[in-house]
């Protein structure tokens, strides 16, 4: 038997997921690693503990399913898209942490672009904000507090990528240092309307084009893994930053197909085809602070998508079970939210590190609000599922204020599973949510886009001819109690928006 490995190295853990020509799981192996918070706002990892992580969940899921390397047609990876490392170019070792996408440490150097007048000339070429999210603030704080980086930089000492980057460097033995397009798009380095890294950008943020990858499609051949453990002689062919991986994983291919995926945060994606305006002059710029980003094609071009990025997501429920002790397992959350039938006037806003979509502010506190003496542990739960269907539905809000109304919204990620979450954010919307058979769409898209590169799978036509089996939620909740608890929640915003210690 064939399949496609696809390692999907993500914000909280690494799998390795097996795909059959079916599009069907195969095997899949998951390993959590540490998160450090050395302040206030700032989150970092291991690059050293993502990247064996990773290597031990490929070998696992490989003899769960009994493969071998020469039953493994192609390497899809998907990552983690903001978060930076910087490494040496003769040891391949990291010379700092890897800063996360989460991380705010850099809001004060944002904060200064824009008062600096250049926000507009950088979303111009790059469809995103200036905000700490994006890679290229990460980078320049790296150069200038580890002793002697600029410097070694300058000489073409250090190597700079995301998680994508990392992983290849050492699979082909720092044979490839490369970046796809979609992760490119999301270090403000990248010019997303000529497809190349920019000159002027690269000035304004003080990154040396010494350091950066090649940027290649999401969909080709990259190389051969040269590591002894298991995989040696697999071609890596797809990549695609997670959300991007997501939504081709989703078959949202046309101009105006929609995803939304619960993970550690949200991203809702919205496909805007070639994106080009109507005079043909440049890609659409969102009017709500959205973001316009590169989407992966297995047809060798440049294609955008609308998103919204919402910071935490499915965090919220880590956050339940490891400070609160609510739950023993992250699986536990919805019959604990269930066990009341609504949140009891628990209003739950968990910025726990700024707003993202639509909001974009890096000062906003978490906040919980409306507690009174009957309050339970289960109205806490239920109130923390409900702030992530109401962000998603404050991120769509804006899309649709840009876009065509939405049929429905496809879901995926870990806690589409919900059945409670899903259905309430079928009420807040008042749209279908539309959940696949296969989840893990993320991993899937990684997956398609390799085994498209290879021929493992003919063509799109193929893939889409595979899929069956959706789950699809109706919206219950009518019109005016829909305002109501969005009117409650929007208030809750506000406060958190204006609440900073």
């Amino acid at each position: 038997m064939a399949y496609i490995l696809a390692l999907d190295q993500g914000t909280t853990s690494s799998r390795a997921i097996l795909f059959d020509e079916a599009g069907a799981i195969a095997a899949t192996a998951q390993h959590e690693f540490e998160q450090f918070y050395p302040q206030p706002g700032w989150v970092e990892h291991d690059p050293t503990e993502i990247l064996t992580s990773q290597l031990a969940c490929a070998v696992e899921a490989l003899g769960r399913a009994g493969a071998l390397p020469k039953n493994i047609a192609a390497i899809g990876i998907t990552n983690q898209r903001e978060t930076v490392i910087v490494w040496e170019r003769a040891t391949g070792k990291a010379i700092h942490p890897a800063i996360v996408w989460q991380d705010r440490r850099t809001a004060a150097q944002c904060e200064a672009l824009v008062a600096s007048g250049v926000e507009d000339a950088v979303s111009a070429k790059t469809g995103l904000v200036l905000d700490p999210y994006f890679s290229a603030t990460k980078v320049a704080w790296i150069l200038d507090n580890v002793p002697g980086a600029r410097a070694r930089a300058e000489r073409g000492e250090l190597a700079f990528g995301t998680v994508d980057s990392w992983l290849v460097w050492h699979l082909t033995s720092g044979q490839r240092h490369v970046t796809d397009a979609t992760n490119a798009s999301r270090t403000l380095l990248f010019n997303i309307v000529k497809g190349e890294w920019d000159t002027e950008l690269l000035r304004i943020f003080g990154v040396p084009e010494s350091m950066l990858p090649e940027v290649i499609w999401s969909s080709e051949r990259v190389g051969e893994v040269t590591t002894t453990l298991g995989l040696g002689g697999v071609t890596i062919a797809g990549i695609a930053g997670d959300q991007q991986a997501a939504l081709f994983g989703q078959l949202c291919w046309r101009a105006g197909e929609a995803k939304n995926t619960y993970g550690t945060g949200c991203f809702l994606l919205q496909n805007i085809g070639t994106g080009v305006d109507g005079n043909g002059t440049g890609f659409v710029r969102s009017k709500h602070r959205l973001i316009t980003t590169l989407a992966a094609s297995a047809e060798h071009r440049l294609e955008y998508a609308l998103e919204g990025s919402i910071f935490i997501g499915g965090a919220v429920v880590q956050w339940l079970r490891d400070n609160l002790k609510l739950i023993g397992s992250s699986a536990e959350v919805e019959a604990l939210a269930a066990s009341v039938p609504d949140s009891g006037g628990v209003v739950f806003v968990p910025a726990f590190v700024g707003l993202g979509a639509p909001h974009w502010d890096p000062h906003a506190s978490g906040m919980l609000i409306g507690l009174r003496r009957g309050t339970s542990p289960g109205h806490i739960a239920r109130a923390a599922l409900e702030s992530i269907a109401f962000q998603v539905a404050d991120v769509l809000e804006a899309v649709q204020s840009e876009t065509t109304p939405l049929a429905a919204l496809r879901v995926d990620g870990g806690a589409a599973v919900n059945n409670l979450l899903m259905q309430f954010q079928a009420d807040v919307l008042g749209v279908p949510v539309v959940r696949p058979q296969v989840t893990e769409t993320t991993a899937l898209g990684a997956a398609y886009l390799a085994g498209l590169a290879t021929g493992f799978w003919a063509n799109p036509e193929e893939l889409r001819a595979k899929r069956q089996g959706d789950a699809r939620f109706e919206p219950r909740m009518d019109a005016a109690k829909r305002a109501e608890r969005r009117g409650l929640w929007q208030r809750a915003v506000e406060r958190a928006k204006g609440w900073s210690a």
